[in-house]
Protein backbone atom coordinates (compact mmCIF):
# COMPACT_ATOMS: atom_id res chain seq x y z
CA UNK A 1 0.00 0.00 0.00
CA UNK A 2 2.69 2.49 0.71
CA UNK A 3 4.51 1.12 -2.31
CA UNK A 4 1.43 2.33 -4.35
CA UNK A 5 1.16 5.28 -2.42
CA UNK A 6 4.64 6.45 -3.04
CA UNK A 7 4.39 6.00 -6.77
CA UNK A 8 1.70 8.41 -7.01
CA UNK A 9 3.54 11.17 -5.09
CA UNK A 10 6.75 10.61 -7.69
CA UNK A 11 4.02 10.70 -10.71
CA UNK A 12 3.19 14.24 -9.16
CA UNK A 13 6.80 15.62 -9.22
CA UNK A 14 7.65 14.39 -13.02
CA UNK A 15 3.81 16.64 -13.55
CA UNK A 16 5.67 19.16 -11.70
CA UNK A 17 8.88 19.04 -13.77
CA UNK A 18 6.90 19.04 -17.20
CA UNK A 19 4.65 21.66 -16.03
CA UNK A 20 8.13 23.73 -14.63
CA UNK A 21 10.00 23.00 -18.37
CA UNK A 22 7.47 22.88 -20.79
CA UNK A 23 5.97 26.98 -20.73
CA UNK A 24 8.22 27.71 -23.10
CA UNK A 25 6.02 30.45 -25.30
CA UNK A 26 6.31 32.50 -22.16
CA UNK A 27 10.58 32.94 -23.01
CA UNK A 28 9.26 34.46 -26.76
CA UNK A 29 10.32 38.08 -26.10
CA UNK A 30 13.90 36.90 -25.65
CA UNK A 31 14.17 36.04 -28.69
CA UNK A 32 11.52 37.80 -31.03
CA UNK A 33 14.17 40.98 -32.00
CA UNK A 34 16.69 38.77 -33.38
CA UNK A 35 14.26 36.76 -35.54
CA UNK A 36 12.61 39.86 -36.53
CA UNK A 37 15.93 41.04 -37.67
CA UNK A 38 16.72 37.58 -39.22
CA UNK A 39 13.34 37.55 -41.47
CA UNK A 40 13.11 41.39 -42.19
CA UNK A 41 9.47 41.75 -41.05
CA UNK A 42 7.71 44.71 -39.38
CA UNK A 43 6.67 44.45 -36.15
CA UNK A 44 3.22 43.73 -37.25
CA UNK A 45 4.26 40.79 -38.94
CA UNK A 46 6.23 39.87 -35.40
CA UNK A 47 3.22 39.91 -34.03
CA UNK A 48 0.99 37.61 -35.86
CA UNK A 49 4.10 34.79 -34.95
CA UNK A 50 3.01 35.61 -31.09
CA UNK A 51 -0.53 35.01 -32.44
CA UNK A 52 0.52 31.59 -34.26
CA UNK A 53 2.23 30.31 -31.03
CA UNK A 54 -1.05 31.37 -28.81
CA UNK A 55 -3.41 29.98 -31.53
CA UNK A 56 -2.14 26.34 -30.93
CA UNK A 57 -3.81 26.86 -27.70
CA UNK A 58 -6.70 26.92 -28.84
CA UNK A 59 -5.78 23.57 -30.24
CA UNK A 60 -5.90 21.99 -26.76
CA UNK A 61 -9.27 19.93 -27.99
CA UNK A 62 -7.00 17.74 -30.14
CA UNK A 63 -4.99 16.20 -27.51
CA UNK A 64 -8.30 15.02 -25.95
CA UNK A 65 -9.01 13.26 -29.06
CA UNK A 66 -5.81 11.38 -29.55
CA UNK A 67 -5.60 10.17 -25.78
CA UNK A 68 -9.13 8.28 -26.87
CA UNK A 69 -6.86 6.45 -29.81
CA UNK A 70 -3.45 6.81 -27.90
CA UNK A 71 -1.93 6.06 -24.68
CA UNK A 72 -0.73 8.97 -22.42
CA UNK A 73 2.46 8.16 -22.49
CA UNK A 74 2.59 8.39 -26.54
CA UNK A 75 1.13 11.99 -26.68
CA UNK A 76 3.33 13.43 -24.52
CA UNK A 77 6.18 12.27 -26.72
CA UNK A 78 3.60 13.44 -29.83
CA UNK A 79 4.00 17.03 -27.50
CA UNK A 80 7.57 16.48 -27.31
CA UNK A 81 8.42 15.82 -31.03
CA UNK A 82 6.06 18.83 -32.20
CA UNK A 83 7.84 21.44 -30.25
CA UNK A 84 11.67 19.82 -31.61
CA UNK A 85 10.15 20.34 -34.61
CA UNK A 86 8.75 23.92 -34.10
CA UNK A 87 11.57 25.31 -31.96
CA UNK A 88 14.50 23.60 -33.59
CA UNK A 89 13.69 24.76 -37.15
CA UNK A 90 12.92 28.21 -35.63
CA UNK A 91 16.35 27.66 -34.13
CA UNK A 92 17.90 26.75 -38.07
CA UNK A 93 16.33 29.81 -39.32
CA UNK A 94 17.87 32.34 -36.67
CA UNK A 95 21.43 30.78 -37.65
CA UNK A 96 21.23 31.24 -41.15
CA UNK A 97 21.16 27.73 -41.72
CA UNK A 98 17.94 27.16 -43.31
CA UNK A 99 15.82 29.51 -45.45
CA UNK A 100 12.21 29.87 -44.87
CA UNK A 101 8.87 31.63 -46.32
CA UNK A 102 7.72 33.59 -43.24
CA UNK A 103 4.08 31.48 -43.99
CA UNK A 104 6.44 28.37 -42.88
CA UNK A 105 7.75 30.04 -39.61
CA UNK A 106 3.95 31.33 -39.01
CA UNK A 107 3.28 27.29 -38.76
CA UNK A 108 6.18 26.42 -36.79
CA UNK A 109 5.08 29.04 -34.14
CA UNK A 110 1.48 27.14 -34.45
CA UNK A 111 2.99 23.86 -34.03
CA UNK A 112 5.55 24.91 -31.17
CA UNK A 113 2.13 26.55 -29.51
CA UNK A 114 -0.02 23.18 -29.67
CA UNK A 115 2.53 21.14 -27.96
CA UNK A 116 2.65 22.93 -24.80
CA UNK A 117 -1.62 22.37 -24.88
CA UNK A 118 -0.68 18.59 -25.61
CA UNK A 119 2.03 18.71 -22.43
CA UNK A 120 -0.56 20.82 -20.24
CA UNK A 121 -3.10 17.80 -20.94
CA UNK A 122 -0.82 14.83 -20.01
CA UNK A 123 -0.50 17.08 -16.74
CA UNK A 124 -3.83 17.34 -16.03
CA UNK A 125 -4.98 13.61 -17.15
CA UNK A 126 -2.01 12.28 -14.50
CA UNK A 127 -3.44 14.76 -11.33
CA UNK A 128 -7.21 13.58 -11.98
CA UNK A 129 -6.29 9.90 -12.17
CA UNK A 130 -3.80 9.90 -9.38
CA UNK A 131 -5.50 12.53 -6.86
CA UNK A 132 -9.11 11.99 -7.11
CA UNK A 133 -9.93 13.11 -3.88
CA UNK A 134 -7.71 15.82 -3.75
CA UNK A 135 -7.49 16.93 -7.30
CA UNK A 136 -7.88 20.34 -7.08
CA UNK A 137 -5.14 20.67 -4.97
CA UNK A 138 -3.04 18.42 -7.71
CA UNK A 139 -3.77 20.89 -10.48
CA UNK A 140 -3.12 23.54 -8.61
CA UNK A 141 0.04 22.83 -7.26
CA UNK A 142 1.19 21.81 -11.20
CA UNK A 143 -0.25 24.47 -13.05
CA UNK A 144 1.76 26.89 -10.87
CA UNK A 145 4.98 25.55 -12.19
CA UNK A 146 4.29 26.45 -15.62
CA UNK A 147 5.19 30.01 -14.78
CA UNK A 148 8.39 29.83 -13.57
CA UNK A 149 9.29 28.25 -17.21
CA UNK A 150 10.35 31.51 -18.57
CA UNK A 151 13.15 31.67 -15.37
CA UNK A 152 14.74 28.27 -15.53
CA UNK A 153 15.50 28.94 -19.21
CA UNK A 154 16.73 32.46 -18.34
CA UNK A 155 19.23 30.83 -16.38
CA UNK A 156 19.87 27.86 -18.57
CA UNK A 157 20.85 30.53 -21.04
CA UNK A 158 22.63 32.30 -19.35
CA UNK A 159 24.51 29.21 -18.20
CA UNK A 160 25.46 28.53 -21.75
CA UNK A 161 25.47 31.65 -23.43
CA UNK A 162 25.35 35.00 -21.70
CA UNK A 163 25.33 36.77 -25.26
CA UNK A 164 23.02 34.62 -27.18
CA UNK A 165 19.11 35.29 -27.65
CA UNK A 166 18.76 32.30 -30.03
CA UNK A 167 19.78 29.62 -27.46
CA UNK A 168 16.67 29.98 -25.74
CA UNK A 169 15.25 28.03 -29.02
CA UNK A 170 17.52 25.37 -28.70
CA UNK A 171 16.49 24.82 -25.12
CA UNK A 172 12.99 25.23 -26.28
CA UNK A 173 13.32 22.70 -28.67
CA UNK A 174 15.47 19.80 -26.32
CA UNK A 175 14.43 20.42 -22.89
CA UNK A 176 11.09 19.02 -23.01
CA UNK A 177 12.21 16.07 -24.94
CA UNK A 178 14.43 15.58 -21.99
CA UNK A 179 11.68 16.21 -19.35
CA UNK A 180 9.70 13.69 -21.29
CA UNK A 181 12.38 10.98 -21.17
CA UNK A 182 12.94 11.29 -17.37
CA UNK A 183 9.16 11.01 -16.63
CA UNK A 184 8.56 8.18 -18.89
CA UNK A 185 9.26 5.40 -16.09
CA UNK A 186 6.93 6.92 -13.22
CA UNK A 187 4.47 6.94 -15.95
CA UNK A 188 4.77 3.59 -17.21
CA UNK A 189 4.66 2.46 -13.54
CA UNK A 190 1.67 4.07 -12.72
CA UNK A 191 -0.44 1.48 -10.34
CA UNK A 192 -4.43 1.91 -9.99
CA UNK A 193 -5.50 4.07 -6.77
CA UNK A 194 -7.47 3.31 -3.85
CA UNK A 195 -10.28 5.53 -2.67
CA UNK A 196 -8.48 6.95 0.49
CA UNK A 197 -10.36 7.03 3.92
CA UNK A 198 -11.07 10.49 5.34
CA UNK A 199 -8.40 10.67 7.53
CA UNK A 200 -6.04 9.26 4.45
CA UNK A 201 -7.53 12.48 2.55
CA UNK A 202 -6.06 14.94 5.44
CA UNK A 203 -2.49 13.71 5.27
CA UNK A 204 -2.29 14.01 1.51
CA UNK A 205 -3.99 17.85 2.25
CA UNK A 206 -1.14 18.21 4.67
CA UNK A 207 1.75 16.99 2.44
CA UNK A 208 -0.20 19.39 -0.30
CA UNK A 209 0.89 22.24 2.35
CA UNK A 210 4.25 21.10 2.67
CA UNK A 211 4.74 21.17 -1.40
CA UNK A 212 3.31 24.65 -1.69
CA UNK A 213 5.97 25.69 0.86
CA UNK A 214 8.59 24.30 -1.22
CA UNK A 215 7.15 25.53 -4.10
CA UNK A 216 6.97 29.28 -2.48
CA UNK A 217 10.77 29.01 -1.44
CA UNK A 218 11.64 27.19 -5.23
CA UNK A 219 9.89 30.75 -6.90
CA UNK A 220 11.69 33.11 -3.92
CA UNK A 221 15.15 31.45 -4.68
CA UNK A 222 14.58 32.28 -9.09
CA UNK A 223 13.73 35.71 -8.31
CA UNK A 224 16.28 37.23 -6.17
CA UNK A 225 19.21 34.80 -7.19
CA UNK A 226 20.82 36.18 -10.14
CA UNK A 227 23.41 36.66 -11.73
CA UNK A 228 25.39 37.81 -15.37
CA UNK A 229 28.35 35.29 -14.64
CA UNK A 230 27.85 32.53 -16.86
CA UNK A 231 29.69 30.11 -14.41
CA UNK A 232 27.73 31.44 -11.36
CA UNK A 233 24.33 30.87 -13.39
CA UNK A 234 25.28 27.40 -13.64
CA UNK A 235 25.67 27.29 -9.93
CA UNK A 236 22.28 28.67 -9.39
CA UNK A 237 20.52 26.68 -12.31
CA UNK A 238 21.88 23.46 -10.47
CA UNK A 239 20.59 24.69 -7.28
CA UNK A 240 16.92 25.43 -8.92
CA UNK A 241 16.80 22.10 -10.54
CA UNK A 242 17.95 20.62 -6.66
CA UNK A 243 14.68 22.58 -5.28
CA UNK A 244 12.42 20.99 -8.35
CA UNK A 245 13.99 17.60 -7.24
CA UNK A 246 13.60 17.87 -3.40
CA UNK A 247 9.71 16.86 -3.40
CA UNK A 248 11.02 13.10 -4.26
CA UNK A 249 11.50 12.93 -0.75
CA UNK A 250 7.73 12.52 -0.32
CA UNK A 251 8.11 8.59 -0.57
CA UNK A 252 9.65 9.56 2.82
CA UNK A 253 7.21 11.22 4.14
CA UNK A 254 4.34 8.56 3.36
CA UNK A 255 6.38 5.92 5.43
CA UNK A 256 6.61 9.21 8.15
CA UNK A 257 3.01 10.69 8.20
CA UNK A 258 1.62 9.26 11.34
CA UNK A 259 4.06 11.04 12.97
CA UNK A 260 3.79 14.17 11.01
CA UNK A 261 -0.39 13.99 11.66
CA UNK A 262 0.33 13.44 15.42
CA UNK A 263 2.30 16.49 15.93
CA UNK A 264 1.31 18.88 13.13
CA UNK A 265 -1.83 18.26 11.10
CA UNK A 266 -4.12 19.41 14.21
CA UNK A 267 -2.80 23.10 13.33
CA UNK A 268 -4.44 23.13 10.36
CA UNK A 269 -7.59 23.23 9.11
CA UNK A 270 -7.95 22.40 4.99
CA UNK A 271 -11.47 21.43 4.77
CA UNK A 272 -12.99 21.67 1.39
CA UNK A 273 -11.26 21.73 -2.23
CA UNK A 274 -7.76 23.98 -2.88
CA UNK A 275 -8.85 24.52 -6.29
CA UNK A 276 -12.30 23.50 -7.44
CA UNK A 277 -15.00 24.74 -4.75
CA UNK A 278 -17.97 22.59 -6.13
CA UNK A 279 -17.63 18.93 -4.77
CA UNK A 280 -20.08 16.32 -5.96
CA UNK A 281 -21.08 15.49 -2.53
CA UNK A 282 -21.80 19.16 -1.62
CA UNK A 283 -23.49 20.17 -4.40
CA UNK A 284 -26.00 17.39 -4.13
CA UNK A 285 -26.66 18.66 -0.72
CA UNK A 286 -26.94 22.10 -2.36
CA UNK A 287 -29.62 20.96 -4.94
CA UNK A 288 -31.69 19.07 -2.22
CA UNK A 289 -31.48 22.02 -0.03
CA UNK A 290 -32.94 24.16 -2.83
CA UNK A 291 -35.39 21.95 -3.63
CA UNK A 292 -36.33 21.39 -0.51
CA UNK A 293 -36.92 25.05 0.21
CA UNK A 294 -38.70 25.60 -2.87
CA UNK A 295 -37.10 28.39 -3.54
CA UNK A 296 -37.61 30.02 -0.30
CA UNK A 297 -33.97 30.49 1.11
CA UNK A 298 -33.09 31.08 5.00
CA UNK A 299 -29.24 32.27 4.89
CA UNK A 300 -27.14 32.54 7.63
CA UNK A 301 -24.55 35.11 7.96
CA UNK A 302 -20.99 34.04 9.73
CA UNK A 303 -18.91 36.29 11.38
CA UNK A 304 -15.70 37.25 9.65
CA UNK A 305 -13.14 35.52 12.30
CA UNK A 306 -15.18 31.52 11.29
CA UNK A 307 -16.34 31.46 15.12
CA UNK A 308 -20.34 31.17 14.88
CA UNK A 309 -23.43 32.19 13.22
CA UNK A 310 -23.46 36.35 14.48
CA UNK A 311 -26.88 37.27 11.96
CA UNK A 312 -29.37 35.65 10.83
CA UNK A 313 -31.13 36.85 7.59
CA UNK A 314 -34.00 35.79 5.40
CA UNK A 315 -33.43 36.10 1.37
CA UNK A 316 -36.71 35.08 -0.54
CA UNK A 317 -36.56 33.96 -3.99
CA UNK A 318 -38.87 33.26 -6.44
CA UNK A 319 -37.97 31.95 -9.27
CA UNK A 320 -39.43 33.13 -12.19
CA UNK A 321 -40.82 36.75 -10.81
CA UNK A 322 -39.75 40.09 -12.35
CA UNK A 323 -37.76 42.75 -10.88
CA UNK A 324 -38.71 45.95 -9.26
CA UNK A 325 -39.77 48.50 -12.15
CA UNK A 326 -38.15 51.37 -10.03
CA UNK A 327 -34.65 49.58 -9.28
CA UNK A 328 -31.70 51.16 -10.92
CA UNK A 329 -30.62 49.96 -14.22
CA UNK A 330 -27.42 48.86 -11.99
CA UNK A 331 -29.29 47.29 -10.17
CA UNK A 332 -31.30 45.23 -13.29
CA UNK A 333 -28.36 44.38 -14.73
CA UNK A 334 -26.95 42.61 -11.43
CA UNK A 335 -30.64 40.91 -11.22
CA UNK A 336 -31.43 39.94 -14.59
CA UNK A 337 -30.79 36.15 -15.55
CA UNK A 338 -28.82 35.59 -12.21
CA UNK A 339 -27.15 32.05 -11.34
CA UNK A 340 -29.15 30.41 -8.46
CA UNK A 341 -26.61 28.00 -7.28
CA UNK A 342 -23.47 26.85 -8.45
CA UNK A 343 -22.64 23.74 -10.50
CA UNK A 344 -25.17 24.31 -12.49
CA UNK A 345 -24.13 22.32 -15.90
CA UNK A 346 -24.49 24.64 -18.79
CA UNK A 347 -24.32 23.08 -22.31
CA UNK A 348 -22.15 25.45 -25.04
CA UNK A 349 -25.44 26.62 -26.42
CA UNK A 350 -26.66 27.12 -22.76
CA UNK A 351 -23.54 29.13 -21.78
CA UNK A 352 -22.87 31.71 -24.64
CA UNK A 353 -26.70 32.80 -24.13
CA UNK A 354 -25.94 33.63 -20.49
CA UNK A 355 -24.88 37.10 -19.30
CA UNK A 356 -22.28 36.29 -16.73
CA UNK A 357 -20.04 34.23 -19.42
CA UNK A 358 -19.43 37.20 -21.28
CA UNK A 359 -18.74 39.26 -18.56
CA UNK A 360 -16.60 36.28 -17.27
CA UNK A 361 -14.90 36.22 -20.61
CA UNK A 362 -14.98 40.05 -21.08
CA UNK A 363 -12.33 39.89 -17.67
CA UNK A 364 -10.10 37.43 -18.59
CA UNK A 365 -10.11 39.36 -21.96
CA UNK A 366 -9.09 42.51 -20.67
CA UNK A 367 -6.89 40.64 -17.71
CA UNK A 368 -5.02 37.52 -18.18
CA UNK A 369 -4.81 37.60 -21.98
CA UNK A 370 -3.77 41.23 -21.87
CA UNK A 371 -0.67 40.38 -19.56
CA UNK A 372 0.69 37.67 -21.67
CA UNK A 373 0.63 39.66 -24.78
CA UNK A 374 2.62 42.27 -22.38
CA UNK A 375 4.89 39.31 -22.02
CA UNK A 376 5.13 38.36 -25.76
CA UNK A 377 6.40 42.29 -26.36
CA UNK A 378 8.65 42.80 -23.79
CA UNK A 379 11.80 42.08 -26.30
CA UNK A 380 10.41 45.13 -28.41
CA UNK A 381 9.79 47.42 -24.85
CA UNK A 382 13.28 46.73 -23.23
CA UNK A 383 14.50 47.76 -26.49
CA UNK A 384 12.26 50.63 -26.79
CA UNK A 385 12.77 52.13 -24.08
CA UNK A 386 17.05 51.65 -24.18
CA UNK A 387 16.85 48.96 -22.12
CA UNK A 388 17.76 45.65 -23.97
CA UNK A 389 20.06 44.61 -21.36
CA UNK A 390 17.30 44.06 -19.02
CA UNK A 391 15.09 41.85 -20.98
CA UNK A 392 16.34 38.53 -19.84
CA UNK A 393 15.97 40.41 -15.80
CA UNK A 394 12.13 41.53 -17.12
CA UNK A 395 11.47 38.26 -18.34
CA UNK A 396 12.63 36.42 -15.17
CA UNK A 397 10.04 38.95 -13.03
CA UNK A 398 7.28 38.26 -15.42
CA UNK A 399 7.49 34.68 -14.86
CA UNK A 400 8.45 34.85 -11.12
CA UNK A 401 5.35 36.79 -10.11
CA UNK A 402 3.63 34.92 -12.43
CA UNK A 403 4.21 32.09 -10.36
CA UNK A 404 3.22 33.37 -7.12
CA UNK A 405 0.07 34.65 -8.85
CA UNK A 406 -0.73 31.20 -9.62
CA UNK A 407 -0.05 29.84 -5.99
CA UNK A 408 -1.82 32.59 -4.92
CA UNK A 409 -4.83 31.30 -6.34
CA UNK A 410 -5.46 28.09 -4.07
CA UNK A 411 -4.86 30.56 -0.71
CA UNK A 412 -8.31 31.81 -0.23
CA UNK A 413 -9.18 28.33 -0.02
CA UNK A 414 -6.71 27.17 2.77
CA UNK A 415 -8.20 30.21 4.69
CA UNK A 416 -11.27 29.26 3.92
CA UNK A 417 -12.68 28.65 7.58
CA UNK A 418 -11.45 31.77 8.72
CA UNK A 419 -12.94 34.13 5.96
CA UNK A 420 -15.10 33.42 3.09
CA UNK A 421 -14.91 35.45 -0.11
CA UNK A 422 -16.41 34.32 -3.48
CA UNK A 423 -13.83 33.34 -5.82
CA UNK A 424 -15.18 36.02 -8.46
CA UNK A 425 -14.46 38.31 -6.36
CA UNK A 426 -10.99 37.09 -5.80
CA UNK A 427 -10.69 37.35 -9.65
CA UNK A 428 -11.78 40.82 -9.42
CA UNK A 429 -9.02 41.49 -7.07
CA UNK A 430 -6.65 40.24 -8.78
CA UNK A 431 -7.56 42.48 -11.85
CA UNK A 432 -6.24 45.91 -10.01
CA UNK A 433 -2.73 45.56 -10.31
CA UNK A 434 -3.03 45.29 -13.87
CA UNK A 435 -4.24 48.78 -14.73
CA UNK A 436 -2.24 50.24 -12.08
CA UNK A 437 1.20 48.70 -14.24
CA UNK A 438 -0.04 49.42 -17.13
CA UNK A 439 0.07 53.23 -16.40
CA UNK A 440 2.83 53.41 -14.28
CA UNK A 441 4.81 51.97 -17.37
CA UNK A 442 2.93 54.68 -19.29
CA UNK A 443 3.62 57.90 -16.99
CA UNK A 444 7.71 57.00 -16.48
CA UNK A 445 10.24 55.41 -18.70
CA UNK A 446 12.92 54.76 -16.04
CA UNK A 447 13.97 51.39 -15.15
CA UNK A 448 12.41 50.55 -11.49
CA UNK A 449 8.85 51.91 -12.72
CA UNK A 450 9.21 48.94 -15.80
CA UNK A 451 10.10 46.55 -13.37
CA UNK A 452 7.68 47.34 -10.99
CA UNK A 453 4.57 47.24 -13.80
CA UNK A 454 6.28 43.97 -15.16
CA UNK A 455 6.13 42.40 -11.72
CA UNK A 456 2.19 43.52 -11.16
CA UNK A 457 1.23 42.49 -14.20
CA UNK A 458 2.87 39.11 -13.97
CA UNK A 459 1.43 38.44 -10.93
CA UNK A 460 -2.36 39.45 -11.91
CA UNK A 461 -2.03 37.52 -14.66
CA UNK A 462 -0.83 34.52 -13.23
CA UNK A 463 -3.84 34.25 -10.97
CA UNK A 464 -6.24 34.53 -13.28
CA UNK A 465 -4.54 31.80 -14.99
CA UNK A 466 -4.78 29.60 -12.16
CA UNK A 467 -8.26 30.41 -11.13
CA UNK A 468 -9.95 30.00 -14.02
CA UNK A 469 -10.35 26.46 -14.38
CA UNK A 470 -11.82 26.75 -11.07
CA UNK A 471 -13.91 30.02 -11.49
CA UNK A 472 -15.65 27.78 -15.19
CA UNK A 473 -16.44 24.82 -13.01
CA UNK A 474 -18.30 26.75 -10.19
CA UNK A 475 -20.42 28.82 -12.32
CA UNK A 476 -20.80 26.83 -15.36
CA UNK A 477 -20.88 23.22 -13.97
CA UNK A 478 -17.66 20.77 -13.28
CA UNK A 479 -18.56 17.78 -15.81
CA UNK A 480 -18.72 20.78 -18.82
CA UNK A 481 -15.55 22.76 -17.70
CA UNK A 482 -13.63 20.20 -20.22
CA UNK A 483 -15.86 22.19 -22.77
CA UNK A 484 -16.80 25.50 -21.64
CA UNK A 485 -13.15 26.07 -20.79
CA UNK A 486 -12.05 25.50 -24.02
CA UNK A 487 -14.23 28.15 -25.25
CA UNK A 488 -13.39 30.38 -22.83
CA UNK A 489 -9.37 30.59 -23.70
CA UNK A 490 -10.88 31.34 -27.26
CA UNK A 491 -10.15 34.88 -25.83
CA UNK A 492 -5.88 34.29 -25.71
CA UNK A 493 -5.74 34.18 -29.55
CA UNK A 494 -8.32 36.56 -30.25
CA UNK A 495 -6.51 39.06 -27.56
CA UNK A 496 -3.42 38.10 -28.89
CA UNK A 497 -3.84 39.35 -32.37
CA UNK A 498 -5.81 42.17 -31.09
CA UNK A 499 -3.82 44.24 -28.82
CA UNK A 500 -0.49 42.92 -30.11
CA UNK A 501 -1.77 44.67 -33.57
CA UNK A 502 -2.55 47.59 -32.11
CA UNK A 503 0.78 47.72 -30.34
CA UNK A 504 2.53 46.44 -33.31
CA UNK A 505 0.44 49.25 -35.50
CA UNK A 506 1.65 51.99 -32.88
CA UNK A 507 5.39 50.77 -32.68
CA UNK A 508 5.62 50.75 -36.97
CA UNK A 509 3.82 54.12 -36.91
CA UNK A 510 6.47 55.92 -34.65
CA UNK A 511 9.06 54.03 -36.18
CA UNK A 512 7.90 55.07 -39.65
CA UNK A 513 7.89 59.44 -38.05
CA UNK A 514 11.11 59.90 -38.82
CA UNK A 515 9.88 64.12 -37.60
CA UNK A 516 9.34 62.46 -34.33
CA UNK A 517 11.68 63.90 -31.89
CA UNK A 518 11.58 61.58 -29.11
CA UNK A 519 11.86 58.41 -31.70
CA UNK A 520 15.05 57.52 -33.63
CA UNK A 521 14.73 54.81 -36.51
CA UNK A 522 17.80 52.66 -37.12
CA UNK A 523 18.15 49.68 -39.76
CA UNK A 524 18.67 46.65 -38.63
CA UNK A 525 19.58 44.58 -41.95
CA UNK A 526 15.58 44.80 -43.49
CA UNK A 527 13.89 45.93 -40.37
CA UNK A 528 13.39 48.59 -38.72
CA UNK A 529 13.30 49.82 -34.76
CA UNK A 530 11.63 52.11 -32.79
CA UNK A 531 13.68 53.82 -30.09
CA UNK A 532 11.78 56.28 -27.66
CA UNK A 533 9.14 56.47 -24.98
CA UNK A 534 6.59 56.95 -27.45
CA UNK A 535 6.93 53.98 -29.04
CA UNK A 536 4.82 51.86 -26.67
CA UNK A 537 3.01 55.08 -24.85
CA UNK A 538 -0.10 55.15 -26.30
CA UNK A 539 -0.27 51.15 -26.11
CA UNK A 540 0.30 51.06 -22.25
CA UNK A 541 -2.61 53.77 -21.99
CA UNK A 542 -4.78 51.93 -24.16
CA UNK A 543 -3.91 48.75 -22.49
CA UNK A 544 -4.52 50.55 -19.06
CA UNK A 545 -8.14 51.59 -20.44
CA UNK A 546 -9.02 48.24 -21.20
CA UNK A 547 -7.29 46.56 -18.54
CA UNK A 548 -10.03 49.15 -16.57
CA UNK A 549 -12.78 48.07 -18.50
CA UNK A 550 -11.91 43.61 -17.13
CA UNK A 551 -12.07 45.15 -13.73
CA UNK A 552 -15.21 47.03 -14.01
CA UNK A 553 -16.77 43.39 -15.76
CA UNK A 554 -15.10 41.30 -13.36
CA UNK A 555 -16.79 43.53 -10.55
CA UNK A 556 -20.16 43.12 -12.03
CA UNK A 557 -19.74 39.53 -11.85
CA UNK A 558 -18.78 38.93 -8.97
CA UNK A 559 -22.00 41.21 -7.66
CA UNK A 560 -24.01 39.10 -9.88
CA UNK A 561 -22.48 35.88 -8.39
CA UNK A 562 -22.14 36.62 -4.72
CA UNK A 563 -25.40 35.64 -3.75
CA UNK A 564 -25.04 31.60 -5.36
CA UNK A 565 -21.96 31.44 -3.89
CA UNK A 566 -23.31 32.52 -0.17
CA UNK A 567 -25.87 30.59 -0.69
CA UNK A 568 -23.46 27.36 -0.97
CA UNK A 569 -21.04 27.84 1.69
CA UNK A 570 -23.72 28.36 4.31
CA UNK A 571 -25.42 25.22 2.59
CA UNK A 572 -22.05 23.38 3.11
CA UNK A 573 -21.55 24.39 6.69
CA UNK A 574 -25.42 23.33 7.39
CA UNK A 575 -24.29 19.87 6.06
CA UNK A 576 -20.87 19.55 7.92
CA UNK A 577 -22.73 20.62 11.03
CA UNK A 578 -25.50 18.40 10.59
Amino acid sequence: MAEHESRKWIILVATIWIQAFTGTNFDFSAYSSELKAVLGISQVQLNYLATASDLGKALGWSSGLALMYMPLWSVMFVAAFMGLVGYGMQWLVILDLLSLPYFVVFFLCLLAGCSITWFNTVCFVLCIKNFPSNRPLALALTVSFNGVSAALYNLAAISLNPSSTHIYLLLNAFIPLITSIASLVPILRQSPVNPLPSNGIKQEQLIFVVLNFLALITGMYLLFVHSPDSSTARVIFAGAILLLALPLGIPGIIYARDWFQHKLFSSFALQGSGFLLVDADDLDFHKEFLSRENSQINVTSYAVNGDGPTLTLSLTRIIGTGGDSEQACCGKIIEKDQLFMLGEEHKAGMLVKRLDFWLYYLAYFCGGTIGLVYSNNLGQIAQSLGHSSMTSTLITLYSSFSFFGRLLSAAPDFIRLKFYFARTGWLAIALVPTPIAFFLVAASENEVALQAGTALIGLSSGFIFAAAVSITSELFGPNSVGVNHNILITNIPIGSLVYGFLAALIYDNNAAAGKATVSLIKMMTDTVVCMGRKCYFSTFIWWGCLALLGLVSSVLLFLRTRPAYERFEQNRRTNLLA
